[in-house]
């Protein structure tokens, strides 16, 4: 046991936490990493899909207290949360694809932007939280047609429905710590966290770049490929669970003051690649059957990076994995899958050896 998971144990032991979202792909990872730090742990979401991380993961089972509900009830909402009484507070919940947010708008706008309020609101008059970090997404910035990474301090913007949404979440977000948390007990307490595209074990999304290597390599089928040179943000979904929690232990401390409430988790700039650069070296890692290019008739931003300098200077975090190491992790996940391993234990090994380095 090293001295960074030493460390976050000691804050973290018995702590009680609400994860909204905590049945999907990134939520299920930041249960297993909060449990592993001994936290009691109420997850608040719709039920998984038949096929997902949770479930096999058995993830129910780590849970304090498993509630199947919507996001856009805010009743149910605010009954659980004081049920629970929890210290922190992390928003997963949303609809987080950009290709289906074109296909269902209004469930997009509805769950991003209204289920963030509804949050917000039944939280105004609890004492008994003392953080909250609500993530959104690399793509509220106001794309420019330019190579640079972008930094809290942008422009927000979205063209697709989900940016959009999520900006629009942003906004929001602000004009309630601005109207109704200054000077309060939730004053400096919110935080919002915005991170790189997350790759990782586990993720069943479709029309999604790894998932769908992953389903070509499994399945021994033709892989199709829309936007070979577009170049994203690429990170391994423990490096930026692991600056939610660094952020949100920060803001419980009350360390960060005059940071603002933004806040950047992006990879190292290495990690900064075309689409066509991934499946080359997933390739190289694990053959798989013949691609194929199809024009896209959704139009998405071509270049999109993250600045994280604020993250590294503030709260001590810093992009580790290389992109190589991000996508072995992703294939050894795989090849335990189809062994039938303990994927739980393998997820936990996996943020180990990501505390060790």
């Amino acid at each position: 046991m090293n001295k960074t998971f030493k460390d976050l144990k000691k804050f973290w032991k018995n702590k009680k936490i609400f994860i909204t979202g905590h049945t999907g792909f990134k939520g299920t990872w930041l249960t297993i990493f909060l449990k592993l730090l001994g936290a009691n742990i109420s997850g608040y979401s719709l039920k998984p899909k038949k096929i997902s991380i949770f479930n096999k993961t058995d993830c129910k089972k780590i849970l304090n207290k498993n509630f199947y509900l919507d996001i856009n009830n805010y009743n149910n909402l605010k009954k659980k949360i004081y049920e629970v009484k929890p210290n922190i507070i992390f928003h997963l919940a949303a609809q987080p694809l950009v290709r289906e947010s074109f296909e269902e708008p209004i469930n997009t706008f509805q769950t991003n932007i209204i289920g963030t309020i509804n949050l917000l609101e039944a939280i105004k008059y609890a004492k008994f939280v003392k953080s909250v970090v609500i993530i959104t997404t690399d793509k509220v910035y106001k794309i420019k047609n330019n190579n640079k990474s972008y930094t809290e301090t942008d422009e927000l913007g979205g063209k697709d429905p989900y940016s959009a949404s999520k900006a629009c979440a942003e906004i929001a977000i602000n004009s309630y710590i601005e109207s109704f948390y200054k000077k309060k007990f939730l004053d400096q307490k919110v935080a919002v966290a915005r991170s790189g595209n997350v790759l990782g074990g586990g993720d069943y999304s479709k029309n999604r770049l790894l998932p769908d290597i992953i389903r070509s390599i499994n399945s021994n089928k033709e892989m199709i490929v829309r936007n070979p040179d577009h170049i994203r943000p690429w990170q391994h979904v423990i490096e930026p669970i692991y600056g939610y929690l660094l952020l949100a232990q920060k803001k419980y401390k009350r360390k960060l003051a005059k940071e603002g409430h933004a806040w950047n988790f992006g990879p190292k700039k290495s990690n900064f690649v075309k689409v066509s650069q991934v499946i080359s070296k997933m390739n190289e890692i694990k053959k798989f059957k013949k691609i194929s290019i199809k024009k896209d008739k959704i139009k998405e931003t071509k270049i999109l990076k993250l600045n994280s300098s604020k993250a590294i200077k503030y709260l001590n975090w810093r992009p580790r994995w290389s992109i190589d190491k991000t996508l072995k992790k992703i294939i050894d996940w795989n090849s335990s899958e189809k062994k039938k391993e303990n994927l739980k234990k393998i997820c936990e090994e996996q943020i180990f050896d990501y505390l060790k380095d």
